[in-house]
């Protein structure tokens, strides 16, 4: 059977009308007319080839073939409901894996908390956190379904179908140690003379950062690309040892525009820093995820 010639509405009227047996109050439940319901049953009966309701002593009665319907039906309205609306199944109820995505960061930042905040309220829940990869590859992960969550803050906009709540506010610092030359009197053309450090999961060798210089006619030289944050600090406290990198040791002194949610932490206290230049904006680190999520719920406070 083609389902596409079929008035699917059809079936909620004669679920009604087999729950009433009777055609006016049919009509008054689903607040319709009752020429509207009588129309509605004569399709019905064409549609499934038999006369459903007959008349009878003091009203209606339901045909042999309407009894066989009737319980049939109605798990196949419900069953209509839960894919439209599925019951919301509890925290302490959920037993299944949960991949996300975030740079190492974010990871850095988020991780601890949610694991403590899922140990009291979750723990049939296992986390997967994947790494970052770019994010175009990022949100094509959440569109096919093949990610569940993704905490990001490079996303200006997204399709209808994702969802986004805001979990922080970013800004930009730029960092180096307390001793590197551009320290001194720095200003955008002494901090543009040196290296800077990019990060980049793809490899990528131009950032948001490039775009914001080349508004204003500038360029930098990215002298080194890493694939995670969390490498930038050690690299830019010893950007002139030995011990870091084959770039390191030619004695280059390395700067780097940081994103600076927690300025307390142990290598921000370590590095000389100071507010963005170059028109670098803050942005909103964003948990988001498609809509409607089948296999994990929306975030929910604990």
């Amino acid at each position: 059977m083609n389902l596409r010639g079929i008035d699917l509405n059809l079936l909620v009227v004669l679920d009604a009308l087999l729950e009433e047996a009777h055609v006016s109050r049919a009509a008054d439940r689903l607040g319709l007319s009752q020429p509207a319901t009588s129309s509605a049953l004569e399709r019905c009966r064409h549609l499934f080839g038999d006369r459903l309701l007959e008349r009878a002593t003091g009203g209606m009665r339901l045909t042999s073939k309407a009894e066989a319907l009737r319980p049939r039906l109605k798990d196949a309205l419900a069953g209509v409901v839960d894919v439209l609306a599925p019951p919301e199944v509890p925290l302490t109820d959920l037993h299944q894996t949960v991949r996300l995505l975030m740079a190492d960061n974010l990871a850095a930042l988020l991780l601890g908390p949610l694991v403590a905040a899922l140990s009291r309220t979750a723990l049939g829940l296992d986390l997967v956190v994947q790494p970052w990869h770019g994010a175009p590859a990022a949100l094509e992960a959440l569109t096919r379904g093949t990610l569940d969550h993704l905490a990001a803050s490079v996303f200006g906009s997204v399709g209808a179908d994702i969802r986004r709540e805001e979990l922080l506010r970013e800004s930009y610092v730029v960092a180096m140690r307390h001793d590197h030359p551009a320290v001194a009197g720095s200003d955008l053309n002494r901090w543009l003379f040196y290296p800077h450090v990019l990060v980049s999961g793809r490899g990528e060798v131009r950032g948001a950062l490039d775009e914001a210089l080349a508004r204003h006619g500038r360029t930098r030289r990215v002298g080194l690309v890493v694939p995670n944050f969390l490498l930038v600090p050690p690299l830019l406290l010893a950007s002139d040892s030995s011990r870091c990198c084959r770039a390191a040791r030619s004695g280059r002194r390395y700067a780097a525009t940081w994103p600076c949610w927690n300025r307390r932490s142990r290598w921000m206290a370590s590095l000389s820093t100071s507010p963005g230049t170059a028109g670098a904006r803050g942005m909103r680190g964003c948990a988001m995820w498609r809509r409607p999520c089948g296999r994990w719920p929306a975030p929910q406070a604990s």
